[in-house]
């Protein structure tokens, strides 16, 4: 596929090779534990995970869409949007993705979708009511980079194993598959696969959270160069963070199981460690555009 004017990263590239490589395995080496544990309940196992696996990739972007309340939106009805999104996908020479908008006072924006062919952008009403026309471009600019970079695609599968061992876990604990052989294997097999499942979520979770920390930073980089103008970037990062406080917790909290695909982490009271965190501190994001200002020889 034909490259797009985005600025490649290739620090990114090796960190999904790496996250997905070692997804991978761990999504192997857990399908075989549970058919070592479930005995004859194998093919359903398989027929379950494969299943998942499909869906949540192909329709990825209506699930995300979906649940957070997203509706696309025509031209006609969202015109400065789409003009903006069209001036980008013509400066970065890329394939138009779907524009969508989510009814929601969180001023924020995320992208989604298993390729640049089929993907979807997303504001917020909240975040179009409170940024500039060149700040919300620079917003667009970042999640439209998630695109053309595909680590929104990486995103969602690296995500999906969590979900999967949450839902195989409820399924063998309340539809009986951890039956054996005998009231020990039976117990056994109780007890383990609780325990497997959570260690699974805990490494896919700061797997996708590693992830997810350096792809903002290189979102904002590549968004930055293409538009010319990383200034706009950091005024609306330092916009939307200052704003996030006056937000009610309702809505914060409604938002927050999305933030890995946020353009900005929606965070109820105290903020979360660094190590949990989806996106990099804000100074951190605000001192990379300040160099690439210093680099472009803008003020």
């Amino acid at each position: 596929m034909a490259r797009t004017r985005f600025a490649p990263d290739r620090g990114l590239t090796q960190r999904m090779v790496t996250t997905m490589f070692l997804i991978g395995l761990l999504y192997v080496v857990f399908v075989g534990v549970l058919i070592a544990l479930l005995g004859k309940a194998w093919p359903l196992i398989v027929l379950i995970a494969g299943g998942l696996f499909v869906v949540q990739f192909w329709f990825s972007d209506r699930i995300a869409a979906y649940s957070m309340g997203a509706r696309e939106v025509t031209p006609e009805q969202a015109p400065e949007l789409h003009g903006a999104v069209d001036r980008l996908c013509a400066l970065a020479d890329m394939p138009k993705p779907k524009v969508a908008i989510a009814d929601t006072d969180v001023p924020n924006a995320f992208a989604t979708g298993r390729s640049r062919h089929k993907s979807l952008v997303c504001v917020t009403t909240g975040l179009l009511r409170r940024l500039e026309p060149d700040e919300l471009e620079g917003v667009l600019a970042h999640e439209m980079s998630h695109v053309a970079h595909r680590d929104v695609a990486v995103m969602t599968i690296a995500g999906f194993l969590g979900v999967l061992a949450g839902l195989i876990t409820r399924m063998a604990l309340w539809g009986g598959l951890g039956r054996a052989r005998g009231n020990n294997n039976q117990n056994i097999a109780l007890l383990l696969i609780p325990l497997i499942s959570a260690v699974v979520y805990v490494i896919s979770y700061l797997l996708t959270r590693l992830l997810s920390r350096y792809r903002e930073l290189a979102a904002d980089r590549a968004a930055a160069l293409l538009t010319g103008r990383p200034s706009a970037l950091a005024s609306a990062l330092t916009k939307i963070s200052g704003q996030m406080a006056r937000v009610p917790t309702r809505d914060l909290r409604q938002a927050e199981p999305f933030n890995a695909f946020y353009f900005a982490p929606a965070i109820s009271g105290e903020s979360m460690s660094n190590l949990l965190s989806s996106h990099p501190t804000l100074e951190k994001r605000l001192d990379q555009l300040g160099r690439i200002s210093a680099e472009l020889g803008r003020p």
